[in-house]
């Protein structure tokens, strides 16, 4: 789950560049975690620990952000930032 110190400085850029819903998404905290958590993990997003996020919850706004192009504009930020959220991808 994103620590207190990483979504003080996460949950900000999301809401800069997240898409302007009618209804904006349920607990986007935890729903990131288990987002970040899948990736992290290399696993199906049925193995989503359903203590972070229902898995079909994290699957749909990944979808939908990656198809708006938000994640692109939240890494452009938070590289353009230097935020370090102690997460590596290889």
């Amino acid at each position: 789950m994103l620590s207190d110190v990483q979504w003080s400085e996460l949950g900000p850029l999301v809401a800069a560049c997240g898409p302007k819903a009618k209804t904006p998404p349920q607990d986007l905290r935890r729903t990131l975690s288990a987002i970040l958590c899948r990736h992290e993990n290399r696993a199906k997003w049925r193995a989503v620990p359903k203590n972070l996020s229902p898995w079909w919850r994290a699957a749909q706004i990944f979808i939908r952000w990656a198809r708006a192009g938000v994640w692109e504009r939240l890494l452009s930020l938070v590289q353009e930032r230097g935020v370090q959220l102690g997460m590596v991808t290889d």
